[in-house]
């Protein structure tokens, strides 16, 4: 199959580049609308309750207090009560905001700090996440920093999300813009010329425009999040790079057989192309297994991860095929000057690696095993939860309010646990379910249209009391003076939806935690559905390219291993605060949604060595090699090419570690550090150690399973032989 596409690029390659070009240009101009259409947001299950609680707010209250604008007065908050009255009336009068209440219009002693120098202002944005980041910055723009002697800052959900987009958009640029230089220097290093380091480069921006291009007609269907432009380009160039590095090392390693440029690129496509088509299917399995959460913030990340890892393949296979038979042995051209010679197509270092690893298998695996499983033990105290204010540095405008709610304020309100009724509901009702929510452990106050209760006591009644009713829909807030985000707000908000409702009433429980809770569970009650979708659909795949069930066996164990190391060095690190100062973060639980992310690409990417590595050990054993000469020659002939790779693409990822968001730094550290323990520890040591223990049965499979690999599984019949064989390495 493969053959009669090389034959076909080989034969017509300066037409298929006159398409491609066409092709292009039209996916840039369609790719170029989809930043009009991809979104913000997307964190929450849409059929969670508090989902649904947010929708009933947003319909019937105008939305929940999104907006918290807290005012440092630098004396007591009393003396400037004019001034108060003052930016509370401006907010109100501002159609894009509702529901603005301050200190100075309610008097509710819960909005002025314990020293009585600080006082809070909330309102409500209505609208859509897009809509809301832009009213929070015209809010931030107008009334933010130092007014006549009070200085503002802009907190609340909106604030927090306002600060989190500027500033990621921010750390992703600055990013790019030191990964970008280093991968150039990288290529050279890796390609040896001009031209061959050029190549990659190509591929990427024929993957990442076509990409844009999907992203756009998707984000004309469906949610898509704007994040997903990130990954596409890092991937994107990340696999471009990968493809590159093995087409272009089997070409010129084919060219010094004696092949013709035409013949050359046609084994090229038939061997490198063969496992191009299966990394690529492993990375797209990987990443298709965000499609099961109904969070539109991880699917958005399949719908671009599958599209630029298949785009990427297709130019794999076709548009560069074309530009070597164009190119020829001028692929070497612009050679740089350390460059001596035709650049090496064998690594005899990876070679020495995996023969001492074979003589040795315990010996040298065990302690590798060991310490990865030590570096993994952290995972057995890992917490999870959604990003806040912290996640930003202590200087941010929204960081500085959540401080001060958290620090000096009786309790926040807006992180309140807020329960609301599908339907009217009467006030006997209402009096009956509030007294019974403020006895709960844990529970301040409740705040309703009948008043605020506190341990089963009304103890006031207020004007704004009237805020929480209407005729459909009863709103009571569940005050706590634990952090939204803490055990213990989680085990009052079991209490509340545990608690009875009153007769003929419907309540659904909203608010911060339960968002928290809501979205972990979406999350983790699919975790093992993915997991087993990955695995089975990643071993059936191993076992048609390798025809073996232990090896697709071993591949995920030590994968597993591989990536527990790297999600334990994440809890040590940005759970438990090692390295906090240096990193410039303030230690919490981690985000749920990143390390699923993280895992799913790091896994796919894990994979995709595999694939580079097994397929030159397979070819040289089907090709009757002792199973040493196999594994140590072929890790000669692919180590080169997978650490090479592995560098270039940890790069962009660590560049991410440059960010100030705590969350985008765990995901470029965690991602670079996956890769690289994957490419020098599990392919340079423990796969040639764990071949060695297993020795010929590490090729084994049941006759019918061994028969049904010969009829199905994708393989290519080889080529005429070479001309001039290549001398085989030296494994050590």
């Amino acid at each position: 199959m493969l053959r009669y596409l090389a034959q076909f690029v080989v034969r017509r390659a300066r037409l298929v580049l006159a398409a491609t070009v066409v092709v292009l240009i039209a996916a840039a101009v369609l790719g170029v609308g989809a930043f009009s259409k991809l979104q913000g947001g997307g964190f929450d299950d849409p059929g969670a309750d508090s989902t649904k609680a947010s929708s009933i707010v947003t319909d019937r209250f105008g939305d929940d207090a999104d907006l918290v604008l807290v005012v440092d007065a630098k004396r007591p908050v009393d003396q400037v009560a004019a001034q108060g009255r003052q930016l509370t009336g401006q907010l109100a009068q501002d159609r894009d905001l509702s529901n603005v209440a301050s200190y100075w219009t309610t008097g509710s002693p819960s909005m002025k700090s314990a020293d009585g120098t600080k006082a809070i202002v909330v309102a409500s944005i209505p609208g859509d996440f897009d809509h809301q980041a832009e009213v929070a910055q015209d809010v931030a723009d107008t009334y933010g920093g130092n007014r006549s002697g009070l200085q503002v800052e802009i907190g609340g959900e909106s604030g927090v999300n306002l600060d989190v987009t500027s500033q990621v958009t921010q750390d992703l640029a600055f990013a790019e813009s030191i990964a970008i230089p280093l991968m150039l220097v990288l290529l050279g290093l890796a390609f040896g010329s001009v031209v061959a380091a050029l190549l990659p480069l190509g591929i990427g921006i024929f993957a990442i425009f076509g990409t844009f291009a999907e992203l756009s007609i998707l984000g004309s269907m469906t949610d898509v999040s704007i994040f997903a432009i990130n990954l596409t380009t890092s991937l994107g160039l990340g696999l471009a790079v990968d493809y590159a590095l093995l087409m272009v090392s089997r070409f010129r390693e084919e060219l010094g057989h004696g092949r013709t440029t035409e013949e050359a690129v046609i084994r090229t496509v038939e061997t490198a192309g063969r496992t191009i088509v299966f990394s690529a299917s492993t990375v797209a399995v990987a990443l298709g297994a965000l499609l099961l959460f109904p969070l539109f913030f991880l699917r958005s990340f399949a719908y671009a991860g599958i599209g630029v890892i298949l785009i990427a393949m297709l130019a794999g296979l076709v548009v560069l095929p074309a530009l070597l038979t164009v190119l020829g042995p001028r692929v070497n051209a612009g050679r740089l000057p350390w460059v001596k010679g035709s650049p090496a197509t064998v690594a005899p270092f990876w070679g020495r690696l995996a023969g001492v690893a074979m003589r040795r298998p315990a010996l040298t695996a065990l302690p590798v095993v060991a310490a990865l499983l030590l570096i993994a033990s952290p995972l057995a105290h890992v917490t999870f939860g959604t990003p806040d204010d912290r996640v930003l540095p202590n200087s941010a405008t929204s960081r500085v309010a959540g401080d001060a709610l958290r620090g000096q304020f009786q309790s926040d309100d807006t992180d309140a646990i807020t329960a609301v009724s599908n339907g009217a509901a009467s006030a006997g009702a209402v009096t009956s379910y509030a007294t019974d929510l403020s006895r709960l452990s844990g529970v301040e106050r409740v705040d309703s249209s009948a008043g605020t209760f506190v341990h089963g006591t009304k103890i006031a009644t207020s004007p704004t009391d009237a805020r929480n009713a209407r005729p459909d829909a009863q709103r009571l807030s569940v005050v706590t003076s634990y952090d939204a985000q803490s055990d213990q707000a989680k085990d009052v908000l079991t209490r509340v939806r545990d608690l009875p409702e009153p007769a003929g009433t419907t309540f659904v429980v909203g608010g911060s935690t339960a968002r928290l809770v809501d979205g972990q569970d979406a999350i983790m009650s699919r975790v093992p559905l993915a997991a087993a979708i990955i695995a089975i659909t990643t071993f059936i795949l191993l076992f048609l390219f390798t025809g073996s069930l232990l090896q697709p066996l071993r591949a995920l164990v030590l994968n597993v291993i591989g990536l527990s190391a790297t999600l334990g060095t994440m809890v040590w690190i940005f759970q438990d605060g090692h390295l906090a100062d240096w990193l410039g973060f303030t230690p919490q639980p981690l985000n749920t949604s990143m390390l699923l992310l993280m895992f799913c690409i790091t896994f796919g990417l894990s994979m995709d060595y595999e694939v580079f590595v097994m397929s030159r050990i397979k070819e040289m054993h089907e090709a009757g090699a002792p199973l040493r000469e196999a594994v140590t020659s072929g890790l000669a002939r692919s180590g080169r090419i997978v650490s090479m790779a592995a560098v270039i693409l940890s790069v962009s990822f660590f560049a991410f570690g440059t960010s100030s968001v705590s969350f985008l730094q765990m995901f470029g550290l965690g991602a670079g550090l996956a890769i690289l323990i994957d490419a020098t520890l599990i392919r340079g040591i423990l796969v040639p150690a764990v071949m060695g223990l297993l020795g010929d049965r590490a090729w084994w499979a049941p006759k019918p399973l061994a028969r049904l690999h010969d009829r199905i599984g994708l393989s290519e019949s080889p080529s005429e032989p070479a001309r001039t064989p290549e001398p085989a390495p030296v494994a050590g």
